[in-house]
């Protein structure tokens, strides 16, 4: 998240983070970056990302391709849009009858932010201090549903959410993320019991100490938006940058977490985004290279794609099915979350913009 990460450029309506939307555009509308936002601006139907596959608004998916469309730039417009949508529907997203979702609260705090909204007054919602309830004496985030689904994912907004906000909870919160990162550098998913004693990484059985590229990835993004972060702040970013180049495949891309090992997009464009950030820039160069290869470009469409320059498939397999049918109504939700994910770091494919 490349101006998501420079909280001092938050004066003011902007943020910390994805972007300053009144900034210089990072990506050009005929560059691979800018057709990806293209898509994406595309896939808004008043300013939800809607599935029409079970016929529901999708509001998490419509924070993310904000989020993605505010780090490319030129797509101001879509971005308010997409945040005039999700405040509009902020109870839907962030809750369930009683139940309130602590992961769901924070990304929607960044992104209101980011989207130069008021977080403490976002539809209504003072999204900040509702977090704040949600977040331990410990720094654990956690849901009031049974079961609790928080995870590190959630974590790593709750650090960007709290921090930008001068949060009390925030050093709390930032402690607990730390805390999450494992030996070799990793962050994994999920945390330990709420009632272990050790709560940390190192703490915690064999099974709940498993890689995971796109949280480690993503907690870099975050902990990256942190203004002055603490040395041990740096030291674990560090750690977390070194582990990604370490894990790179040969060809440039980068596998998930237990369930995704295989390359993706997903995980390779986060991976290129991080790295870039973190101005490991020939890693990110090579992630970047490899996510254009799945991006529907005029050369490669074939015919069913023709419509569809800019979008990024998952994998080869679902790449060679769109040239063959198209993005079907099935396929529609893994291509748009792909993409979401996978373009910002295509902003890394130009020398330039990694230093």
């Amino acid at each position: 998240m490349r101006k998501l990460i420079r909280p001092a450029a938050v004066a003011g309506s902007l943020l910390v983070a994805i972007t300053a939307l009144g900034g210089p555009a990072s990506a050009a509308p005929a560059s691979p970056a800018g057709r990806g936002a293209d898509w994406l601006a595309g896939q808004l139907t008043d300013g939800v990302v809607h599935n029409d596959q079970y016929d529901v608004d999708d509001y998490g998916l419509t924070a993310d391709l904000g989020l993605a469309l505010a780090d490319l730039g030129g797509h101001r417009p879509a971005v308010r849009r997409s945040s005039t949508a999700l405040a509009r529907h902020i109870s839907d997203y962030i809750q369930y009858g009683t139940d309130e979702y602590a992961g769901s609260t924070a990304k929607a705090a960044v992104f209101a932010r980011v989207a130069g909204k008021n977080p403490t007054s976002f539809g209504g919602v003072d999204l900040v201090s509702r977090l704040e309830s949600l977040t331990t004496s410990s720094g654990r985030i956690q849901d009031t549903s049974t079961p609790d689904y928080a995870n590190v994912i959630g974590q790593a907004y709750a650090v960007s959410a709290l921090s930008a906000a001068h949060s009390a909870e925030a050093g709390k919160a930032t402690g607990f993320l730390l805390q999450q990162q494992c030996e070799r550098g990793f962050f994994r998913l999920g945390f330990s019991k709420a009632s272990a004693t050790d709560q940390s990484c190192s703490g915690a059985r064999r099974a709940k100490r498993s890689p995971d590229t796109d949280v480690t990835a993503l907690a870099v993004l975050m902990l990256r938006t942190i203004d002055h972060p603490r040395p041990q702040v740096r030291r674990s970013i560090a750690s977390a940058v070194r582990w990604l180049e370490g894990h790179q495949m040969r060809d440039g891309s980068f596998g998930g977490g237990t369930s995704t090992q295989a390359s993706n997009t997903n995980s390779t464009g986060l991976a290129a985004w991080a790295l870039g950030e973190s101005g490991a820039c020939r890693a990110a160069r090579r992630a970047a290279a490899w996510v254009h290869g799945l991006q529907v470009t005029s050369k490669q469409s074939g015919t069913r794609l023709r419509r569809q320059l800019g979008a990024i498939a998952y994998d080869r397999a679902a790449f060679r099915t769109g040239r063959r049918h198209g993005i079907t109504v099935e396929a529609q939700d893994q291509w748009r979350r792909a993409s979401a994910q996978a373009a910002p770091g295509l902003t890394y494919l130009k020398a330039s913009a990694c230093s």
